[in-house]
């Protein structure tokens, strides 16, 4: 019997990047079989033909180093594959000039972290601190999940960060956004990391049913990495200062109103990261 994290890693594989079985056995280092009966499947995808292109390697240069970084074998055939699914219009020849220096070295590079549309959301949960409610004083936190590439954000808030409200924050988020993000990036969370030793991670099973579910692969952020999660980081920051400071209510369905209110108004009549001529 396979891990959960493997599960979800197969199929995330194969519904979302949509890699051959054979593929997918080869870079887990799996049985075939073993991927079939985890995608409870006997006839893999076929794989999608190739177009000419002319679109340059640059804009998606971030987005081959983060698929080699996790998955540093990865043939120029396969990874042409997946850029198609995001757009890349260029040839098999540009990318395989291209991916030998964007393979990862034993030297750590940095670079400027950018992303490709529906590639990346950021995930955080907020503490409000205490609030009144009728007799009660009851701790408030709130869910938050931005998307890398627009800046758009999901909030929703809760009177704990129990496993049930974390869960139901991802669906209603993944409806209000109208799809899935690729890949969901977390902090040391409890709700999503129960074990970390260095590099090796322990997600959460219940989180990895979700992956699973919904076809998106969960990361975590690296240790002292505070640009990795700055995205989240700053939307925290954002709807403490524009939103919540001052703010009165009296429900927690009255406030959840108001900040869906609030983010619809105000926060997508921002402008585009980056280009003020377009709106989030």
């Amino acid at each position: 019997m396979i891990a959960p994290e493997t599960v979800a890693e197969i199929r995330r594989l194969y519904y979302a990047e949509h890699w051959k079985v054979g593929t997918i056995a080869a870079a887990l280092d799996l049985h075939a079989d073993t991927v079939k009966h985890a995608l409870h499947i006997v006839v893999p995808r076929t794989r999608t033909s190739s177009t000419a292109g002319g679109r340059v390697i640059e804009p998606y240069t971030a987005v081959i180093r983060e698929i080699l970084q996790r998955h540093p074998r990865l043939r120029a055939t396969r990874l042409l594959e997946m850029l198609r699914d995001r757009g890349f219009a260029g040839s098999i020849y540009q990318l395989r000039r291209a991916v030998p220096s964007l393979r990862p070295t034993p030297r750590e590079a940095f670079f400027h972290l950018t992303t490709l549309p529906a590639e990346q959301a950021q995930v955080d949960w907020a503490s409000f601190g205490k609030v009144q409610i009728g007799q009660a004083r009851r701790d408030l936190s709130c869910f938050v999940m931005t998307l890398s590439y627009s800046r758009a954000f999901y909030l929703e808030f809760f009177f704990d960060q129990r496993m049930e409200n974390f869960l139901q924050a991802h669906v209603n988020a993944f409806a209000f956004f109208g799809g899935t993000p690729r890949h969901l990036l977390y902090d040391n969370l409890k709700s999503a990391v129960l074990a970390r030793h260095g590099d090796a991670i322990r997600f959460h099973p219940r989180l990895l049913e979700l992956c699973g579910h919904y076809h998106f692969a969960a990361l975590p952020c690296q240790p002292r990495r505070g640009n990795e999660k700055g995205r989240v980081e700053r939307t925290i920051r954002y709807v403490r200062e524009s939103f919540f400071a001052a703010r009165e209510f009296v429900t927690l369905p009255l406030l959840n109103q108001q900040a869906w209110e609030w983010r619809d108004r105000v926060t997508l009549a921002r402008p585009w990261p980056g280009d003020d001529s377009r709106l989030v």
